[in-house]
């Protein structure tokens, strides 16, 4: 397919996908001549670069024009759009359209359901925290792709240990790959709890240390987290997501709802087994607790966004939940 559309906000990974497809088309010897960037937000920009992909490459290997920020899929003129669909159905197999874009596509507009007709859609979204399950699965496909060779109880720690960091995985898997050598045995878990910090575990076990009202615990984390330089917003959106996670299947047992896969929908449970334990999780906490926690992370979420000084406002906010369920 001559056509790429990568959306997302995992900058890395998308970086990543970009230096893939540069390798499979591009003769490094040819590669000021055959490797165009373009400002996808501009349409003059745009149409520039739809002239570009339909010169042929000079010399060996293939041509590879990249619109960068693309604006395409949030708005799009009449006119670009008749260019669109003149240029994209005809780009020859030796011409490749890269279209990248942080924003997600809106599916309503004529020019994004023509590229999604004609380009090779990836989203490098990034996994929201709590999904332990796909974390640990793209674990095990970096670690594959680079040739590290881990244990399922090494992979999904590396996975809890790392969060939805993409970049930072990549790191600890290079790291990882020089210590293993070429020793054939696979990574274990005691091997990974020795050699990779774990931020995105102590950010869960935050939560738990919340849940049971454990405030000299929680600060700890919160103190060991912020001195490894993990963002307060990142360590918020861990905490917001479990919560919710945690209402959600708190409010719907307590309404009645025994229908497991009912109840793993609306949490966003890939792998509704992952329900037995979040029950045991919650056992007797009451709906009414985790009601009340909400709001105190909505408001610790704006704060932040807003300017509050992290080290501050962050152990403050976190106190304020723990006091929630006492």
């Amino acid at each position: 397919m001559a056509v790429y559309f990568f959306w997302g906000e995992d900058d890395f990974a998308i970086a990543q996908a970009i230096d893939q497809l540069k390798q499979s088309i591009l003769d490094p010897a040819w590669l000021s001549f055959n490797f165009q960037t373009y400002d996808g937000s501009k349409e003059e920009s745009i149409i520039a670069a739809l002239n570009e992909v339909m010169t042929p490459p000079f010399g060996m290997g293939g041509r590879l024009v990249w619109l960068n920020e693309a604006s395409l899929c949030q708005s799009c003129s009449e006119s670009l759009l008749q260019e669109l669909q003149r240029t994209l159905p005809v780009i020859a197999d030796n011409a490749h359209l890269l279209i990248t874009s942080r924003k997600k596509p809106d599916k309503r507009l004529k020019s994004t359901k023509l590229i999604h007709e004609q380009a090779k859609v990836r989203e490098f979204s990034p996994i929201p925290p709590w999904q332990t399950e796909a974390l640990a699965d793209r674990v095990k496909a970096t670690a594959r792709e680079l040739g590290v060779n881990l244990d399922r109880q090494a992979t999904e720690l590396l996975g809890e240990a790392v969060g939805n960091d993409t970049r930072r995985l990549w790191n600890e898997l290079e790291k990882l790959k020089i210590y293993q050598g070429d020793r054939p045995q696979p990574l274990t878990q005691s091997e990974i709890q020795t050699l990779v910090v774990a931020t995105n575990q102590n950010s869960l076990q935050l939560c738990e240390a919340i849940r049971k009202g454990q405030g000299g615990v929680a600060l700890q984390l919160v103190g060991e987290l912020l001195a490894q330089n993990e963002p307060a917003l990142k360590i918020t959106a861990t905490l917001i997501g479990q919560f919710r996670l945690w209402t959600v299947i708190t409010v719907m047992e307590e309404a009645g709802e025994r229908d497991e896969g009912a109840i793993a929908k609306l949490a966003d449970l890939k792998n509704p087994k992952r329900l037995f334990f979040l029950r045991k999780e919650i056992a007797r906490l009451p709906s009414q607790k985790l009601l009340k926690a909400l709001p105190i992370l909505l408001e610790l979420e704006a704060g932040l966004k807003q300017g509050a000084i992290a080290a501050e406002f962050l152990p403050t906010k976190i106190l304020q939940l723990c006091e929630q369920f006492h």
